[in-house]
């Protein structure tokens, strides 16, 4: 036999165990199936029951830079569009937020509020795009409105910017932003489907137990002369050894 012969065999025998390993999917779908609702059901309650909703406010500004007052070059609006970055970082600097805190009278540290916080910078414009999230939805607004105000006063005097308008004041949220209970129900039905194959995968890796005559000339390469059918007395005596085992 040459090699091409034992290669050819080679991808049979991948090809059957391919076909096998489906057809133990196959068998096993029910369980598979229940496992990606039970893992389901869990990521749904646990959404609803454990984690805290999120609320977001969104508030936008508008800053104009003094040279900004006549005739505008492509060298200054690209300029511009570069410092809203440094716009950014002063909305989030410790005296922002240390200020915005004292005159909401919460109960957060700055680190607290930055986790809160998210400024976004657009590429092809100057406008600042302030976001908010928290468990109250008034608050969010508040914290939003709070933090346009003190970060246009502060960015005026860092930057000697002549003035911070408002795009958009910020608004009482409709709905909840996050979590998404439906999206994280259909990841954990997901997860729990994928791990209930693995396991179906790794327990028919690891069974090497003979059981059809097949086996015997696939794992162990000799031919099998016959076979001898189990009578109904030995079928039965073998039921009774299984449950005397349990």
């Amino acid at each position: 036999m040459n090699q091409t012969q034992v290669n050819q065999m080679q991808e049979q025998d991948d090809e059957i165990d391919l076909l096998e390993l489906f057809n133990v999917l196959l068998h096993k779908i029910g369980i598979i199936i229940l496992s990606g609702i039970i893992f389901g059901s869990l990521a749904i309650l646990g959404t609803k029951f454990f984690i805290t909703p999120q609320y977001q406010s969104v508030t936008k500004l508008y800053v104009l830079n003094k040279q900004d007052s006549s005739m505008l070059s492509f060298t200054d609006l690209q300029t511009s569009s570069q410092l809203t970055k440094d716009y950014a970082e002063i909305i989030k600097s410790r005296k922002v937020t240390e200020t915005v805190i004292a005159e909401l009278g919460l109960d957060l540290k700055h680190k607290d509020m930055l986790n809160k916080i998210t400024v976004e910078t657009a590429s092809d414009n100057r406008i600042l795009t302030i976001k908010v999230l928290d468990p109250d939805p008034y608050q969010a607004r508040d914290i939003a409105n709070a933090l346009r105000i003190v970060a246009a006063e502060h960015i005026k005097n860092v930057t000697d910017s002549e003035a911070v308008n408002v795009v958009d004041e910020a608004n009482v949220p409709d709905g909840k932003y996050s979590p998404n209970t439906m999206k994280n129900g259909v990841m954990g039905g997901l997860l729990g489907c994928m791990l209930a194959a693995g396991i179906v995968i790794l327990q028919y890796m690891m069974n090497d137990t003979i059981r059809i005559a097949e086996d015997v000339e696939r794992y162990l390469g000799l031919s099998v002369l016959g076979t001898i059918p189990l009578t109904k007395a030995d079928s039965k005596k073998k039921k009774k050894v299984k449950r005397g085992r349990r």
